[in-house]
């Protein structure tokens, strides 16, 4: 599974293609499979997100949506050192998967 990722123009929050758009939690993310350059380089041209990327995704046991590699997953929702700081899922039962 490929989702992609980028950075808000305007605000510089991390974003993540949804289908339709850019959404600010991971879980929201969909398989861009093989469409993944054609959409990053409509969204970059229209100036909606900078330096999008495609990263390796997986589905949880419970269906959800993750980044695959670590690095990823703390860019996800933030510092892993303070807690108080991250981004809350807009599921909040989607627990903790970043460490």
């Amino acid at each position: 599974m490929k989702i992609l990722t980028g950075n808000d123009l305007k605000s510089g929050a991390v974003v993540w293609w949804d289908g339709r758009g850019w959404s600010l939690h991971v879980e929201d993310a969909v398989d861009a499979g093989d469409d993944a350059d054609t959409i990053m380089a409509r969204e970059e041209a229209a100036r909606r997100v900078n330096v999008p990327y495609a990263i390796d995704g997986e589905r949880s046991a419970e269906g959800r949506v993750r980044p695959a590699h670590i690095k990823d997953r703390i860019r996800a929702l933030g510092p892993t050192v303070r807690p108080d700081l991250t981004l809350k899922p807009a599921d909040p039962e989607a627990g903790n998967w970043v460490i």
